[in-house]
């Protein structure tokens, strides 16, 4: 399941090798010196996880395009410091999710749609920082099953959740271990959509074992994140969820309120109305599977919703 730090751990491998590529222009040396930026330059960070990367160089590369300096301070770390970060103004820009960013500040709220998301993390959010808007795209838990699977059920990507109920006896699912427990796994798979599938097998978060057990159909569903590169590269279906069982983990830039122009405020908002999950899929996908540079593939998307 997402939660903070979950999707660092399991892209770690690949953001380190992609650490050394990503905004290779303009990168501080140390990702973590905690000096702020000189006059009115922005200074934009990562997590630690190859999309954070990307997604902070699409931030950088469209704020340059309004004529804002940037400056890159990539693949940070975990959650627990680029926050400190922001508040003291060493960053002035995070590509953040939504869901996980609230879990952080407020472990207890279950918000239902996406402004209540928003709304909920406002309230807890520290008085030097800002949300901006959220994009459509999310990266968050999924109900996915493999190509064979969906073509013997007619199951498509618009196809639900709730469309597994007549066969989910068929199936066998696989996920991390604490999956079969949580209501934002079996329980609640059972108790929102009716589902009860024929064996659960303990493998990992969204990891290499839930993704190979896929690929070889050992399981026929599994919980992957819904931007996971190997859905693009194996056809598997990440099926819709209606219901928001699995919450909220939009795109979301988070800035420090000071440190950026309204000019900037504007650009970053642009790019969130254009990234969707198919797209943000596509683009992980040019980076993980294609090996592209992260910062080549973000000029390239920006210029091709007209954002460069």
């Amino acid at each position: 399941m997402r939660h903070p730090g979950a999707a660092a751990l399991a892209l770690a491998a690949t953001a380190a090798l992609l650490a050394g590529c990503s905004s290779s222009d303009d990168n501080s040396d140390d990702p973590l010196a905690n000096d702020k930026a000189s006059g009115d330059t922005v200074v934009v960070g990562s997590n630690n996880f190859a999309e954070s990367i990307l997604i902070a160089d699409i931030y950088g590369e469209a704020l340059k395009a309004k004529g804002v300096k940037v400056t890159y301070k990539p693949n940070i770390g975990s959650r627990e410091t680029t926050y400190g970060l922001l508040k003291n103004g060493s960053i002035t820009v995070l590509p953040e999710y939504n869901g996980a960013l609230l879990a952080y500040l407020d472990a207890k709220a279950t918000p239902k749609t996406v402004a209540a998301t928003t709304a909920a993390i406002e309230a807890k959010l520290d008085s030097k920082l800002a949300l901006l808007e959220p994009a459509s795209a999310q990266d968050k838990d999924s109900v996915t099953v493999n190509a064979a699977t969906a073509k013997k059920y007619n199951l498509t990507s618009e196809s639900s959740i709730a469309d597994l109920k007549s066969i989910a006896k068929d199936l066998s699912i696989g996920a991390s271990p604490e999956f079969q427990t949580r209501q934002q796994g079996l329980v609640g798979l059972k108790d929102v959509y009716g589902l009860e599938f024929k064996s659960f097998k303990a493998l990992d978060a969204g990891g290499p074992l839930t993704q190979a057990a896929l690929k070889k159909n050992t399981v026929q569903a599994a919980d992957l994140f819904t931007t996971d590169a190997t859905i693009v590269k194996e056809k598997h279906v990440v099926l819709q969820d209606p219901e928001n069982l699995f919450g909220f983990e939009n795109v979301q830039p988070l800035v420090y309120k000071s440190g950026l122009s309204q000019e900037g405020v504007t650009a970053l908002n642009a790019v969130s109305a254009k990234l969707d999950t198919k797209a943000l899929l596509d683009l992980d996908s040019q980076v993980q599977i294609d090996n592209k540079d992260p910062l080549d593939v973000a000029k390239a998307w920006l210029k091709s919703v007209g954002l460069s």
